[in-house]
């Protein structure tokens, strides 16, 4: 599906980057296009206030902006755990183009990351939270996001197909469940850079789907890898427009808080992208890398009228019409009358 190639959504840092460091020793609309639209327009658009305030007044209510909380989603962005491929890039950066490194999978110590953001996401309550697991469909983004925000150890005889299964890509893991946990959604749309890179190459759904059973990966179109191209590197500009795109797309979901697991490229450039719209601070604060496993919560703002959700909880009142009337629509309505004399 070709998505608008205007940009409207505003993405709002909600709390404060949370590196996890490793311990010691649903039926939905079309993903969105990989085409590229224009990019966001350089002002912001919150609310102003317009009354007869002093300057000073003015000056500190100017960053601030209101939303109504049916037009505002929750998202939870993760990266990946540690990959081979982040090991053997870090000692030499010619070996991210090593074929030996496809579709590249956890090392142990990412595994390690894997268990500890699980236990905070557990003891801090957001696993309950969380009512869709999106991920990039790599083999790295696909067992932290199962680790992480999964069901517990699967169990011979289960009513429903696991997760993961035993052993899923090299890991030596347990098979991990699908019960007790959100529904897991596999987009294309938030892959990391495309091309050129071996580790960035997906392998076929066919082989996913009997790794990873429980996960959805009826959004994705191509069995094979068609997007990858073994000698054209996506641009950064292209990647952030990408997940501009895939951010708007969210506004097709139901869904209110949701998890992402995808990688650190994607992250950071569209994050920087939609930082130039906010308060050097914020842009500093969205514009950092990610560590692998890492945390991060966002409030994804619909400014646009993209999403159709009603609130569940407004409630229609009436303004009285007589002695309890407010004052100020007595005000207005004297103004009126005083202008038809």
């Amino acid at each position: 599906m070709m998505l608008p190639n205007t940009f409207s959504t505003t993405i709002i840092t909600t709390a404060p980057a949370l590196p996890i460091s490793p311990p010691a020793a649903a039926a939905s609309s079309s993903p969105p296009s990989f085409a590229v639209g224009r990019r966001p327009r350089s002002s912001f658009s919150g609310c102003r206030c317009s009354s007869s305030s002093s300057s000073s007044d003015m000056e500190a209510s100017a960053g601030t902006a209101l939303y109504p909380a049916h037009r505002c989603k929750t998202i939870y962005l993760v990266r990946h755990a540690q990959g081979v491929h982040n090991v053997e890039g870090e000692k030499d950066f010619a070996a991210y183009k090593s074929h030996a490194l496809l579709d590249a999978q956890l090392t142990p110590l990412g595994w390690s990351q894997v268990d500890t953001l699980r236990e905070h996401v557990t003891k801090s309550g957001l696993a309950k939270k969380i009512e869709l697991v999106i991920v990039s469909p790599l083999l790295r983004t696909m067992q932290t996001a199962v680790g992480v925000f999964g069901g517990g150890n699967y169990t011979d005889g289960a009513s429903a197909s696991p997760l993961m299964v035993e052993g899923a890509g090299n890991s030596g893991r347990q098979p991990i469940s699908s019960l007790n946990c959100p529904p897991f959604l596999a987009v294309e749309a938030c892959r990391e850079h495309l091309g050129v890179h071996p580790c960035d190459k997906r392998s076929s759904v066919t082989k996913y789907r009997t790794l990873f059973p429980a996960i959805d990966f009826s959004l994705i179109e191509n069995d094979e890898d068609v997007l990858w191209e073994p000698n054209v590197r996506e641009t950064n500009e292209s990647v952030a427009l990408r997940g501009m795109k895939f951010f708007d797309w969210l506004w097709t979901r139901q869904e209110k808080e949701i998890a992402i697991v995808s990688h650190s490229g994607f992250l950071y450039h569209t994050l920087n992208m939609y930082g130039k719209e906010c308060h050097p601070t914020i842009a500093e604060e969205l514009g950092k890398h990610f560590a692998n496993c890492e945390l991060r919560s966002m409030v994804l703002v619909d400014r646009s009228n993209l999403g159709s959700d009603t609130s569940r909880y407004n409630f229609a009142g009436k303004i009285p019409t007589g002695l309890d009337m407010p004052s100020d629509v007595a005000d207005e309505k004297q103004a009126e009358e005083a202008s038809k004399n």
